[in-house]
């Protein structure tokens, strides 16, 4: 059976390029930490979805280092409870920093309760955190996907919640501080369904986010046009968002630009003025 993909997606502007496009520069309104920082946030809450995915299979090939170190290699554990309603299990990265697949150190407990498979009609999986840590930051929260059936086109469709806050370690921005950040969207499995490949997999994304940053800094965004994720690729291929943080002008984000390619070009519009970005 091929392994559920719960992933989700980071979508939204990193940082600006030199490039841009026959408009002088907007003065004061070409910040880009806010955009950083939520960035940083929902890479975070994407993550342990992932992470959940696999566990779920009991593999988490992907999150356990290559090295031959029986305690780096063994570091992050499964154990399941199917005698409980809802039934859950649980992945634990143990007491201390584990090096893991992708070069992120975790440590602490990912918690997973779920009602029914991944493609049943009506599931819910719900995730939550014991004292877990990324390279030391702290993640907090609820992460919830149901299951909502399949769409006219026959796709399944997903509705996401996250509700969730991330103590930033010193090393990041000079001092110990935290941000909160929320998303409700929905998510269309529109490819791959039916083979066995994970990477083929593609899923269509829309809905809102927001988000208050470590400097008291508040932000949203909502999709103009859907999302689309290739799940065997990094970047965001299609759709628009628009992102708005507090005291400046929305920032609409054209991730098919130019022409909907596998890339990592975007185009951003502030008050009608273009920029050619590059997503990291």
């Amino acid at each position: 059976m091929k392994k559920p993909s719960l992933i989700l997606l980071s979508i939204v502007l990193l940082a600006f390029s030199a490039c841009k496009k026959d408009k002088p520069t907007i003065t004061g309104d070409n910040d880009t930490s806010t955009s950083i920082e939520n960035a940083m946030s929902d890479a975070a809450f994407n993550d342990v979805a992932n992470i959940a995915d696999e566990g779920y299979t009991g593999s988490l090939s992907s999150y356990k280092t290559n090295s031959p170190s029986t305690f780096l290699s063994n570091c992050a554990s499964v154990t399941f409870d199917t005698t409980s309603s809802p039934k859950s299990f649980t992945v634990d990265f143990g007491a201390s920093n584990c090096l893991c697949n992708d070069g992120n150190y975790r440590r602490g407990k990912i918690n997973v309760s779920f009602q029914g498979f991944y493609r049943d009609s009506g599931s819910v999986h719900s995730i939550t955190f014991d004292n877990y840590f990324v390279n030391n930051n702290k993640i907090d929260g609820t992460k919830t996907v149901t299951n909502k059936g399949r769409n006219s086109n026959g796709n399944l469709t997903y509705d996401v919640v996250i509700n969730g806050t991330i103590t930033w370690d010193a090393a990041y921005f000079g001092s110990v501080c935290s941000s909160s950040y929320s998303a409700n969207r929905t998510r269309v499995w529109s490819e791959g369904e039916s083979t066995l490949l994970w990477s083929d997999d593609v899923y269509l994304i829309s809905g809102t986010q927001s988000g208050v940053t470590h400097t008291g800094l508040s932000y949203s965004a909502y999709t103009v046009s859907p999302l689309k994720k290739e799940i065997g690729y990094r970047h965001i291929t299609d759709g628009t968002l628009a992102f708005t943080p507090q005291g400046l002008f929305t920032r609409y984000i054209n991730y098919g630009y130019p022409n909907g390619a596998r890339d990592n070009l975007a185009r951003v519009t502030i008050n009608g003025y273009d920029f050619v970005i590059q997503l990291r």
